[in-house]
């Protein structure tokens, strides 16, 4: 199974994408966990680049492309007064016309507890997009600024994140 994660976050070792970097370091034979570092190569949101028709933006294509691919998606993002960041949004904005993501299984995965409002209001737009939220799990990183690695190597947290992709399977 191909799972790819998205961060919202672009700062290069924040605690969301290293969460996600962990993710893929617990994760058992056969998941693939891939992840998507490119969120601010896209282009601002534009319907106009986006008409029936046309060709979007080669790194829209690219994200699309790997999102189609993938069976799974993992998002963790940072939060951003009570929402979520902009880059991130402008990611979903490109993907709103994309059917073919309609039914994609997703998890949240906050990495900074108690964060809520940000979570809360990316499931209610995945959920608009028609994704198949099928939950979201937290992982108790804030303010403790560790590498991948570490998150992998650290029993309870490495626990709780080959639960989080046991979710990801859907025959359970």
């Amino acid at each position: 199974m191909r799972v790819l994660t998205v961060s919202g976050s672009v700062r290069r070792e924040s605690t969301n994408a290293n969460a996600l970097r962990a993710l893929a370091l617990v994760a058992p034979e056969p998941l693939r966990v891939e992840m998507v570092e490119s969120l601010d190569t896209l282009p601002h949101f534009n319907p106009d680049l986006d008409a029936d028709g046309a060709t979007p933006p080669p790194p829209v294509a690219a994200l699309r492309a790997r999102l189609r691919a993938a069976e799974a998606v993992v998002i963790s993002t940072p939060e951003y007064a009570h929402g979520i960041p902009g880059v991130l949004k402008n990611a979903l904005d490109w993907l709103v016309s994309d059917g073919t993501l309609v039914g994609k299984r997703v998890l949240l995965l906050n990495a900074t507890p108690p964060a809520q409002f940000a979570y809360a209001s990316l499931a209610e737009i995945l959920r608009t997009m028609n994704w198949q939220v099928i939950g979201a799990v937290e992982l108790p990183l804030r303010g403790k600024k560790l590498s991948g690695e570490e998150i992998a190597r650290h029993p309870d947290l490495a626990s709780r994140l080959r639960d989080a992709l046991a979710m990801l399977n859907p025959s359970g």
